[in-house]
């Protein structure tokens, strides 16, 4: 997606929609999801208003996700999720049955209650070895920013996912009481932009809780201000959300929205 982005963004709620949508991984990581649901998931991500940039599901359920969507739209499948363990062989596994079932990325969880712990050598070998099991796909490390909760802590978790080879940082699994925040976010995105070999390179994905344009605008912004305008496509920033969608969809049909503000402090 290389349009320049509309003069008016991003206080202009359409131009915010088309803008989250095509950055959109559209979720399903309910523990009960049989391909029906991913059927249902996979319809939904080709929207009326153009497809979403990939679609997230248990490595399970990967491969028939793949089976279901035009090579358009991305397979994303998490490994280590969502508990972080510091189990090296059961996160390659994981990865291994999201590379063999043709998806394209792979979203691990980094063992954060190791980090807390100070075990970053845990940290590390688990995320190397994940680098190591998916050559070619996108990997998305998941820092769960809620439960590390210190900036020293989250700037660790940054760097030792940078070091591993992280092509995304992502906020949350969306499973923790408290998931994406801004202030969360402009730390990853400052980590990035710190980096001398992440800044033009190294994404961002801001994952639990967004459920509204106003709300995603907010972290479209943040991006815009830290890594620049040519971060905002789907190779560089992503919103992982689950009902996203239909706001998104209401906004780009002209519905009435209570509030299309952003929300929230950096």
């Amino acid at each position: 997606m290389n349009t320049p982005l509309p003069i008016q963004w991003p206080n202009h709620p359409q131009a915010s929609a088309r803008l989250a949508l095509a950055c959109l991984d559209l979720t399903s990581l309910n523990e009960p999801d049989t391909e029906a649901d991913i059927a249902a998931l996979c319809q939904r991500a080709q929207s009326p208003f153009g497809p979403v940039a990939a679609v997230c599901v248990w490595p399970r359920l990967a491969a028939f996700a793949r089976s279901q969507l035009p090579a358009s739209i991305g397979v994303a499948a998490v490994a280590n999720f969502p508990h972080g363990n510091a189990d090296i062989d059961a996160a390659v596994r994981d990865t291994l049955q999201i590379v063999q079932a043709g998806a394209q990325e792979v979203d691990v969880v980094l063992p954060y209650r190791r980090l807390m712990a100070g075990d970053e050598r845990a940290v590390s070998a688990l995320l190397v070895a994940v680098r190591r099991a998916c050559p070619g796909l996108g990997l998305k490390v998941i820092l769960e920013t809620g439960e590390l909760k210190t900036p020293a802590l989250m700037e660790r978790a940054c760097q030792l996912s940078l070091d591993s080879g992280a092509d995304f940082l992502k906020t949350s699994t969306g499973k923790s009481p408290v998931s994406a925040t801004l202030a969360a976010a402009r730390m990853l995105l400052g980590a990035i932009a710190a980096s001398p070999a992440a800044r033009s390179r190294v994404g961002f994905k801001a994952s639990g809780g967004i459920r509204t344009v106003a709300e995603a605008a907010a972290y479209l912004a943040l991006t815009q201000e830290l890594l620049g305008a040519s971060a905002l496509t789907p190779q560089r920033f992503r919103i992982g959300a689950s009902s996203l969608l239909g706001d998104i969809e209401a906004v780009l049909s002209g519905a009435e929205q209570a509030n299309h503000a952003p929300r929230g402090a950096y």
